[in-house]
């Protein structure tokens, strides 16, 4: 992951109040401190926030996560488990196991051009895109 959250902020003039500052610390850094594939829910990261400042409320942490993600910060996801989960808007994609909840998430260019090149098909420019694949493990042999 390139930028922070903060630095995402800055370069698109959303104001970071110290309160946000530590949503977004939190955030930015749940990936490394929890894991490869973590997407925290807003209940996740409301605990993980009130750890480091109590008075933090949860409707701080869901507006911040909704002002976050209007800014085009965070990516709201629900990997039809039921709660939205949030991560930082950075280009990749993921392979969500249907059984077990794991998600890994992968670039492939090969998939980045199929997709440019269908959008340019349709007579589209393409500017986002999203895209979630839903398995199961194979058995091995």
């Amino acid at each position: 992951m390139s930028d922070t959250i903060e630095q995402k902020c800055l370069s698109k003039g959303v104001k970071l109040t110290e309160q946000r500052k530590i949503i977004a610390k939190v955030i930015s850094e749940s990936k490394e401190a929890y894991g490869k594939s973590d997407h925290p829910d807003v209940d996740e990261l409301y605990n993980r926030v009130s750890k480091i400042d109590p008075k933090i409320s949860i409707a701080t942490v869901y507006r911040t996560v909704k002002l976050f993600e209007e800014a085009g910060i965070l990516v709201k996801h629900d990997f039809k488990a039921g709660k939205a989960r949030y991560e930082i808007n950075d280009d990749h994609n993921h392979l969500i196991d249907i059984k077990t909840g794991e998600i890994i998430e992968f670039v492939d260019q090969e998939i980045e051009k199929l997709q440019k090149k269908v959008a340019e098909k349709y007579g589209y420019t393409l500017v986002d895109h999203k895209l979630e694949l839903y398995g199961v493990k194979k058995k091995p042999q």
